[in-house]
Parts: structure tokens; C-alpha cells; sequence
């Protein structure tokens, strides 16, 4: 297998295609592409291996099988490893993490566009508008309810690292980048998967490369 992905420091959605990658156990080929570089238009044209998302990362090519969205990635691994290895085992937990996870794919607009994730910087100060605030306690409320009723074997929203931690990994970034306050028990869940190896792995990657993304160096002040 071979997964394209985008600039560590930035892409949010190619930190999902890799985790779940790495959580699969399966071994793979990672491939970079710098987004919006000098080439990036002449990349998505030209490139075969990034046409069939039409230049979106991550994408995941697994011999003439390809995928191309964080969400429909963890579905095919899943498929292949099995589901355990991605969603909890009892019914109540699955339904639960299995829309946390839709959710996650789906909405947070206003969080996406104010706070777009940036790893290597830290921002004091941000003036959060109401609806990013709204999206900022319903993520806390969810985390909240996953860890009252399911977090009891282990640091992460059900217990074990699984693909609402995967889903939610970038949100936890951007709550650091741009130090959204949180109670205790959210800011337990958060170190413990900053801390996690593989977070490490892509944090100090992320921090090693030179790229910058101009458009993502602009934050809400």
C-alpha cells in the first residue's frame, strides 16, 4: 500500500489518513506532495496518482484499489483488519464513536475556517466568534459523554485508541495551536494524544519540514 498525503505541519485530513494506516498494523509507502507549492496545479494535472481525488489528500492506493477521503480510508482498512481494530466492540460504544466520527467528517465549519491546523504555532489571544465557540462545547460535550460512559479502559474517548481518536486528532491540535481552554478531563484526553507515539512521529515531522502555507499563517486575532 502507498498513502499520498499533504504538508504534516497543515493537512488535517492527511493526519487521519495516516493514523488509520497505523492503526490497521499494515505496512505502507508514504508519498508527501507541499500543497499549494509553485507546481501544486501542475502536480494535480499531471500527477496519476493523485487524479482520482482530483488533487485531495490523503489518498490510499492499495494495489488497483484506491481511496481518497480520511473517512472512506478507515472503512477499507477496517474491512480488511477487521473492525475491532477500529471501533469499539460493544454495540452502545460503536453506534456512539461511529457518529462522533461522522460528525466529526461532516461538520465544525467555523472551527475548520478560524483555526486551520497549524502545529508548529502557538497563537495568544484568538477572538473566537460565536459560532466557532458553539462548535468548540459541542465537541467538549461529546468528549465528555465518550469518556463518562466508555473511557474507562484507558486515556482516549473509548478506552483504546480507536478511529474517534483518529478522527479527532486534529482538533486536538488545534485547541493546543490556539490555546482554546478546556476543562481537566478534556485536557487529560488531549495530552494523552499528543503523547502518543505516533502523534510524536507526525509532530516532529510536521516541525522538521520547510514549507510554509501562507493562507494557514493567517489566524483569527
Amino acid at each position: 500500500m502507498k498513502l499520498i498525503i499533504g504538508n504534516k505541519n497543515y493537512s488535517s485530513w492527511s493526519l487521519r489518513g495516516w493514523l488509520a494506516c497505523r492503526q490497521s498494523g499494515l505496512q505502507f509507502d508514504e508519498i508527501t506532495v507541499p500543497l499549494f507549492g509553485e507546481d501544486w496545479e501542475a502536480l494535480k494535472r499531471n500527477s496519476d496518482g493523485l487524479a482520482p481525488s482530483h488533487g485531495k489528500v490523503p489518498i490510499l492506493w492499495d494495489g488497483d484499489a484506491v481511496v481518497w477521503d480520511s473517512l472512506a480510508i478507515v472503512d477499507y482498512l477496517a474491512d480488511k483488519v477487521g473492525r475491532d481494530r477500529f471501533w469499539p466492540k460493544a454495540d452502545d460504544a460503536r453506534a456512539m464513536a461511529r457518529s462522533m466520527v461522522a460528525e466529526m467528517h461532516s461538520s465544525y465549519l467555523s472551527l475548520r475556517r478560524n483555526c486551520p491546523m497549524n502545529i508548529r504555532t502557538r497563537v495568544e489571544g484568538v477572538a473566537l466568534d460565536e459560532e466557532t465557540k458553539g462548535d468548540i462545547v459541542r465537541i467538549l460535550t461529546l468528549w465528555a459523554e465518550a469518556r463518562a460512559r466508555f473511557g474507562k479502559g484507558g486515556p482516549f474517548l473509548f478506552g483504546t485508541f480507536s478511529a474517534a481518536d483518529v478522527f479527532y486528532a486534529p482538533v486536538v491540535s488545534r485547541f493546543l495551536t490556539y490555546g482554546i481552554g478546556v476543562p481537566g478531563f478534556a485536557q487529560a484526553y488531549m495530552e494523552a494524544v499528543w503523547e502518543h507515539e505516533w502523534m510524536q512521529a507526525w509532530i516532529n515531522a510536521a516541525e522538521a519540514e520547510d514549507w510554509v502555507i501562507e493562507q494557514y499563517e493567517t489566524t483569527v486575532t
